[in-house]
């Protein structure tokens, strides 16, 4: 059977890639061996956000007083909790196959093995084996929980994520060794469903790759919700031998012991490059990676590979958007590189966080003279009438002509704010025309405003 297009995975990456791939014409085909949509539809972005969800309105139940109403003792039961969450994540992957259907992309159930001649072997259930040929064969297997050697997971006492998503029943405490996005979001959910959480993170500050104000403010808050942090920390080895685990740990101080029912490892992600037959076709990898060109081409002619098993930043927007580049370059259409600078990273515990761009600290490392801009939400109007005035708005704005640098921020809601630094910064904003741009009131977008008006000494409401 032979297609334009066969793209291997359906995560954002894949279905996205396929959809567009039909959209402009090509006869495409896409495979997958377990479910549609991937992890980040299935284990990853969209069930966690459901748990969070739920989390959210606990917290907002158990504080109802804040809100002048009456106390009500809220109640749950977990396994309901794990439930709403499968089920957002059904209706998501349900909506996937109907868009499949809607665009006329076939789609083929199985592991998938790239062969040489632009052939990719399909693997059924059953174990037979079927033959596929394309003109082009995108690769978008996506990536897994990463297993350190000290950390071996058994799926029971230490788990990854996929297993997080999905405990039969709350543990009463819980040890988090990892505080990205994942490790962070996992402990703010357990920790306000009443589960004990302790996060260890090797680096000095939590949620690393943010601007450091932004990682200090985070962990504040973390810290008052009750979970407890250590930074500076590593877990050296685990003890699965009793009821719970047993994790020594490595501190500045010495090591020290931590008991918890579970362990989560959220210490960050290996692609899924293994036994997909890169080695057979000749394709190049590096650490981990498939190396490929500036429109996602391996080293391999007719082999391209996109999202999280190349080296760029593993998240399901910029694996959506490397799809769509690829097959629009594909095409033979006039195609903008993607600009890896301009892409918003977003974390979503409470409060939320959110940036884009340079941190202070990198902007000046890189020699420039900068201008930067804070607005807390204390001061915002809408935050307070929500009740959810922790965090703030930091802008970083080139002090000679005005282009915004870097915008972090930290809040509830900013993840669904970041955009507006995204394209800002896309259609090279100064500081000065944000100041100019007139946002509405009330609401939290205005503190963008602010903190820019704040980098130019403008600011008027604090």
């Amino acid at each position: 059977m032979n297609y334009d297009i066969i793209v291997i995975g359906s995560g954002p990456g894949g279905y996205v890639t396929a959809i567009r791939a039909a959209q402009l014409g090509f006869k495409t085909a896409i495979i997958e061996k377990e479910n549609l949509g991937g992890i980040c539809l299935n284990w990853g972005c969209i069930p966690t956000k459901a748990l969070l969800k739920s989390a959210q309105v606990f917290h907002y139940i158990n504080h109802a007083e804040d809100y002048g109403l009456n106390k009500v003792e809220a109640s749950f039961e977990f396994p309901n909790v794990i439930q709403r969450s499968r089920g957002v994540a059904g209706k998501m992957s349900k909506g996937i196959e109907f868009l499949m259907k809607k665009n006329k992309i076939d789609v083929i159930l199985g592991t998938a093995k790239v062969q040489p001649g632009k052939k990719v072997s399909v693997t059924d259930k059953d174990g037979k084996a079927t033959e596929y040929s394309a003109s082009h064969i995108i690769i978008a297997t996506g990536a897994r929980s990463r297993e350190l050697p000290n950390l071996p997971q058994d799926g029971k006492k230490v788990i990854g994520y996929r297993q997080a998503l999905s405990l039969p029943e709350q543990p009463k405490s819980m040890i988090v060794v990892g505080s990205g996005a994942i490790g962070v979001e996992f402990a703010d959910f357990y920790n306000t469903m009443g589960t004990k959480v302790t996060v260890v993170e090797f680096m000095p500050n939590i949620v690393p790759v943010e601007d450091e104000e932004i990682s200090k403010h985070l962990e504040k808050s973390l810290k008052k919700s009750g979970i407890e942090i250590m930074t500076n920390a590593s877990v050296e080895s685990v003890d699965t031998s009793g009821e719970g685990v047993k994790a020594n740990v490595k501190t500045a101080n010495g090591n020290i012991t931590l008991e918890a029912d579970i362990l989560l490892s959220a210490v960050g992600i290996a692609a899924n490059i293994e036994n997909i037959g890169l080695e057979e076709v000749g394709i190049q990898t590096d650490k981990g990676r498939v190396l490929v060109n500036e429109w996602y081409e391996t080293s391999v002619p007719g082999y391209y590979a996109i999202g999280d098993i190349i080296p760029t930043q593993a998240l399901a927007h910029v694996a959506s958007a490397e799809g769509i580049t690829c097959v629009e370059k594909i095409k033979g259409m006039h195609v903008e590189k993607i600009d890896y600078g301009n892409i918003p990273g977003c974390t979503y515990c409470h409060p939320e966080v959110a940036s884009v761009g340079l941190t202070e600290k990198q902007a000046k490392e890189k020699g420039y003279e900068i201008k930067v801009g804070k607005f807390p939400l204390s001061a915002s109007g809408k935050a307070t009438a929500n009740g959810n005035t922790d965090g703030f708005i930091k802008v970083i704005f080139d002090a000679k002509y005005g282009e915004w640098l870097g915008c972090h921020m930290i809040g509830e809601g900013v993840t669904d704010m970041v955009a507006e630094a995204v394209v800002a910064r896309k259609l090279e904003t100064t500081g000065h025309e944000i100041i100019k741009s007139i946002h509405p009131h009330p609401t939290v977008s205005e503190a963008i405003m602010e903190a820019a008006a704040a980098a130019y000494g403008e600011v008027i409401h604090i």
